[in-house]
C-alpha cells in the first residue's frame, strides 16, 4: 500500500487527481478539506479526521475508517460499504443517500478487537499470516483425504476393500453432519448459559466427544465389524494398524469448535449490521419528520391580512358577520396550532377544515364565491389523511382562480373511492392552468408531503379537461 501526506492529497485535488486507492493514511488530519468524488477504495483510513470536510459521493468502501471523525461532515452520496466503522464519529455528520450496506459498526474496546479472527485475517499480520496458512493447509488437507478415499473406493481390486472405504467415508460423512447439527442446536443454549468463552467450548467438546463416539460405535457393530473381519480375512497384509480411537474423536470436537466460533462472530455482525440499519432507519425518519414538518401547510400572511381587514370593514357595517368570521377564523387556527395532531387526520376533519376556510373567503369575496363538498360513501370519513393536503390546493384555486374571474366562482371539492385508491377533485371555474401544465409552489408541497408519506402509491394531476381540476390519488392506509 502507499502512503501519502496531507499536502499530497492537496496537490492530487488541485490537480484533478483523486485516486487514493489502498492508501494508508492512519492518523492523518484531512479535516475541512473538500474530498468530493474522491476514490478512498481498500484504504487504512483509522483515525482519520475528517471533520467539517466534504465527501460528496466519495468512495470509501472496503476501507478501514475505525476511530475515524466525521463530525459535521458532508457523506452525501457517498460509498461507505464493507467498510469498518468501529468507534467512528458521525456526529452532525450528513449522511443523505450514503450508502453504508454491510459496513461494521461496533462500541467495542479496541483491545476486544484482538478477540477476532475476522480482525487478524484482515490485518494481515505475521499471526493473520499463520492463521490464513493453518486454514488452508487443514482444507486442502481436507479435500486431498477426499480425493484420495474416492479414488480408492473407485478402482478397488475387490469390493470388501471398497465397502472398507465405504464405511470410513460415511462415518465421516455422518460424523460431519451429526457435528454441525449438534453444534447449531447447542449453539444458542451454550452461549445463554454460559457467558464464559471457554465454558462454551469445553461443555461443547464434551458433547460432541460423547456423541461421536456414540455414533461410531453404533456404526462399528451394526456395519463396521462384518466388514472389517471380511477385509482381515481376505487381506492381512493390506490393512494397516489404525490410530488409537481417541485421536479421531479430536477431528469432531475440532470443527464444533470452530463452527461455534463462527457462528457468534456471524452473530455479532448480524447484530451490527442491524444495530447500523437501524440508526439508519432513524436518521432517514428524522431526516422525513424535519422535510413533512417545513412542508405542514403555514396559512398564507396574505389571507390573513385580508381576513383581518374585512372583519375590520365588517364590525361598522355587519356587526353580525364580522363575529361570524372572527369565530371562523379562531376555528381554522386552531386547527392549524394543534401541536399534538399527527401528519394524519381523518377526512372528515380535513374536509371541515377546508369548509372553514372557504367560509371565511366566501364572507370575504361575497357572491362572488360558492362551494360545494361533496362525500357520496360517508364511510370515507374516517379514512386518516394527510394533515393540511386539501387546504393548499383549495387555496391555489382561489388564489388562480376565482380571483382572477368577475363572474360568480364555484369550487367543488369531491371525494370518491376509485379502486384501492382514495380519489380527491378539487374544481373551480377559473381561467386553465396554462400550457404546460404545472403547478406552483403550494401544489408542489402537495405532491412533496405524498412522496414523503406514500412513495410513489400516491400521485397528484392536474387536469384542463373536461374540466378544470387537480386530482389527489393516495391509498386507503398511509
Amino acid at each position: 500500500m502507499k502512503s501519502a501526506s496531507r499536502d499530497q492529497i492537496y496537490e492530487d485535488l488541485k490537480n484533478a487527481r483523486s485516486n487514493f486507492r489502498k492508501t494508508e493514511l492512519e492518523g492523518i488530519d484531512l479535516s475541512g478539506m473538500d474530498l468530493s468524488g474522491a476514490d478512498f477504495r481498500f484504504s487504512d483510513l483509522s483515525g482519520v479526521n475528517f471533520s467539517n470536510s466534504i465527501l460528496k459521493k466519495t468512495n470509501l468502501s472496503f476501507s478501514n475508517l475505525d476511530d475515524a471523525n466525521f463530525e459535521n461532515a458532508d457523506l452525501t452520496d457517498a460509498n461507505l460499504s464493507f467498510s469498518s466503522l468501529v468507534e467512528t464519529n458521525l456526529t452532525n455528520a450528513k449522511i443523505a443517500g450514503a450508502n453504508f450496506s454491510f459496513s461494521g459498526i461496533s462500541k467495542r474496546n479496541p483491545a476486544d478487537r484482538f478477540a477476532s479472527l475476522t480482525h487478524f485475517l484482515y490485518r494481515t499480520g505475521w499471526f493473520g499470516t499463520v492463521i490464513g496458512i493453518f486454514i488452508g493447509a487443514f482444507i486442502f488437507y481436507g479435500v486431498s483425504a477426499v480425493i484420495y478415499f474416492t479414488h480408492q473406493i473407485l478402482t478397488a481390486s475387490d469390493p470388501r476393500l471398497a465397502m472398507l472405504n465405504q464405511y470410513i467415508v460415511g462415518n465421516n460423512i455422518s460424523g460431519g453432519i451429526i457435528t454441525v447439527l449438534i453444534t447449531n442446536w447447542l449453539s444458542s443454549p451454550l452461549e445463554k448459559y454460559f457467558k464464559a468463552a471457554w465454558l462454551q467450548h469445553f461443555a461443547l467438546s464434551l458433547i460432541v466427544g460423547i456423541g461421536y463416539l456414540g455414533l461410531i460405535t453404533f456404526s462399528y457393530f451394526q456395519f463396521g465389524d462384518k466388514i472389517i473381519t471380511d477385509v482381515l480375512e481376505k487381506f492381512p497384509n493390506q490393512v494397516t494398524n489404525s490410530a488409537p480411537w481417541y485421536v479421531y474423536v479430536l477431528c469432531p470436537i475440532f470443527v464444533a469448535n470452530v463452527f461455534h466460533y463462527f457462528q457468534k462472530q456471524g452473530k455479532q455482525l448480524t447484530l451490527i449490521i442491524t444495530e447500523q440499519e437501524l440508526q439508519l432507519s432513524e436518521l432517514e425518519k428524522s431526516k422525513t419528520k424535519a422535510e413533512l414538518e417545513a412542508l405542514q401547510a403555514k396559512i398564507n400572511p396574505h389571507f390573513l391580512y385580508n381576513s383581518l381587514n374585512s372583519i375590520a370593514s365588517l364590525v361598522h357595517i355587519d356587526p353580525d358577520k364580522a363575529e361570524q368570521m372572527t369565530l371562523l377564523l379562531s376555528k381554522l387556527f386552531r386547527y392549524v396550532t394543534n401541536k399534538k395532531a399527527d401528519y394524519f387526520d381523518s377526512l372528515d376533519n380535513e374536509l371541515e377544515m377546508v369548509a372553514t376556510y372557504l367560509e371565511i373567503e366566501q364572507v370575504r369575496f361575497g357572491d362572488r364565491l360558492s362551494f360545494k363538498i361533496i362525500v357520496r360513501d360517508e364511510t370515507l370519513r374516517n379514512l386518516p389523511v394527510p394533515r393540511f393536503l386539501i387546504q393548499p390546493v383549495v387555496e391555489n384555486a382561489i388564489k388562480h382562480g376565482i380571483a382572477r374571474i368577475a363572474d360568480r366562482g364555484v369550487i367543488e371539492v369531491r371525494v370518491t373511492k376509485e379502486q384501492n385508491l382514495l380519489r380527491i377533485t378539487v374544481h373551480d371555474n377559473g381561467p386553465s392552468f396554462p400550457e404546460p401544465i404545472s403547478g406552483g409552489y403550494g401544489l408542489q408541497s402537495v405532491q412533496n408531503k405524498l412522496k414523503l408519506l406514500y412513495g410513489d402509491k400516491a400521485a397528484v394531476s392536474l387536469q384542463n379537461l373536461p374540466l378544470k381540476q387537480v386530482i389527489l390519488e393516495l391509498p386507503f392506509a398511509p
